[in-house]
């Protein structure tokens, strides 16, 4: 069943249909936070009576599990006050994703009506290059000071506990806030309790900085199974942490959007569901038109041709073929090689040793598809149109697919990103070359005969 049936939503419906608060509260204690905010999504007039009746620190919970385009809205209609106390409740990281929302006449509004310790926390959080470890990360982490002893650490998680984003790690500082190492939950409670915290310590920790571009961050945590990366700045001094799951949503983010590039599809702001059909569309424009004045010349290399295809018309019938295996080959090898960059996987410096291998996996796929292509070709057209057809395809597949190959790389090496080597970007290279390649090939050959 969907999350956004009716049906299991009915008791929340019901309570809701009465207007008390406190059968409200009892509804929606039986739903998870990302469910609430599901319905929220789905009935936003209801939403906000339902972040309204709910206790203030499950409804700064659920406001940060709500997409953009809705916490927009909820923003718009709350009174500052109520708002005011949602934000606060929020999780720092999340607190500046949504205020990087609003306007700046709502930004100020917010702002001015935070207590100092939070507009300090969102004015250094907010002041990050969006896409980088500082502005995905959290300052709700667990610290204590070298020295104490485990029972005194204890003592200290227990009290701020509820604040944080995570226990299991309490990163231990020592003078100017510089990073010494950490101590796990594990280690304190099985310890002695007059244990000093600084016989506890692993160091030798895996850090990042806040420059440090979130895929990394996300690379790191997944590589080494962190439960959180802690985040330092150029002089070792601990300024917050990145947990699991906001890794993962970084993560899942940076996949959307190269898999838009891929299709030559600009950025979405917000989702699929939300998204206008003027931002639909003018993420989709600019590439579809510079594609069609860049099969001009597919167009070209046929005109060029036409004394061959006209004296020989059956090569025609193998054209689209040959243009699209080419096409083919060129966009599995570059998927191939964006992804192996996107995990770290493959390097620029690789390119000299994959362009030995996709040369010979490339010859090998041109003179198998040759080969079941020149049969075809021999019952089609005879001898001399199969020899033509099976030597292009070697020739498509493998230019197609060191194209694929190569120009991630050269994107990359431009400064670009190597996502930009798309499916419709590979396939208009390939068939350019393909028809260029396949009636010299059919000149030069038919000519000699």
């Amino acid at each position: 069943m969907s999350f956004l049936d009716a049906e299991f939503f009915q008791p929340l419906l019901a309570a809701l249909a009465t207007g008390e608060d406190n059968q409200i509260q009892i509804a929606a204690s039986s739903f998870n936070a990302a469910d609430l905010a599901d319905f929220i999504e789905a009935h936003p007039d209801s939403g906000i009576r339902l972040l309204s009746a709910l206790p203030t620190e499950q409804g700064g919970k659920v406001l940060g599990y709500i997409g953009p385009a809705t916490q927009t809205l909820i923003a718009q209609q709350l009174p500052t006050r109520s708002l005011t106390e949602l934000v606060t409740a929020m999780p720092s990281d999340e607190r500046a994703d949504f205020f990087q929302l609003l306007d700046e006449r709502k930004q100020h509004s917010l702002f001015q009506s935070l207590a100092s310790k939070e507009r300090e926390d969102l004015r250094r959080l907010a002041s990050f290059e969006e896409g980088t470890a500082g502005a995905l990360m959290s300052s709700d982490y667990a610290m204590i000071s070298t020295g104490v002893t485990a029972s005194t650490a204890i003592d200290l998680l227990r009290k701020t506990a509820p604040d944080k984003e995570t226990i299991y790690h309490a990163y231990v500082v020592g003078g100017n806030h510089t990073l010494l190492g950490a101590v796990s939950l594990r280690n304190l409670i099985t310890a002695t309790p007059s244990a000093s915290v600084n016989d506890l310590i692993a160091t030798g920790l895996v850090t990042a900085t806040t420059d440090t571009p979130q895929e990394e961050v996300a690379r790191l945590i997944s590589r080494y199974d962190l439960l959180a990366l802690p985040i330092v700045d150029h002089h070792n001094r601990l300024v917050g942490i990145v947990t699991y799951d906001d890794a993962m949503d970084a993560a899942e983010a940076e996949a959307t959007e190269d898999m838009h590039k891929g299709a030559t599809v600009g950025k979405l702001t917000g989702t699929l569901r939300d998204a206008s059909p003027f931002s639909l569309y003018r993420s989709r424009v600019q590439w579809l038109v510079i594609l069609v004045f860049a099969n001009i010349f597919t167009g070209a290399g046929i005109a060029y041709f036409e004394g061959i295809i006209a004296e020989h018309i059956a090569l025609l019938f193998f054209m689209p073929l040959l243009v699209a295996s080419a096409g083919n080959a060129g966009a599995q090898s570059a998927t191939l090689m964006v992804r192996g960059m996107a995990t770290g996987d493959v390097t620029v410096t690789d390119w000299g040793r994959l362009l030995g291998k996709e040369t010979l996996v490339a010859t090998g796929l041109g003179l198998t598809m040759a080969a079941a292509v020149s049969v075809v070709g021999l019952l089609r057209a005879g001898p001399e149109i199969a020899t033509v057809v099976a030597v292009t395809m070697i020739v498509v597949v493998m230019v197609g697919s060191l194209i694929g190959m190569l120009l991630p790389f050269l994107l990359d090496k431009l400064k670009f990103d190597p996502a930009t080597a798309s499916t419709p970007l590979i396939t208009t290279i390939a068939d350019v070359s393909g028809v260029l390649i396949y009636f010299s090939i059919a000149t030069a050959l038919l000519d000699i005969s």
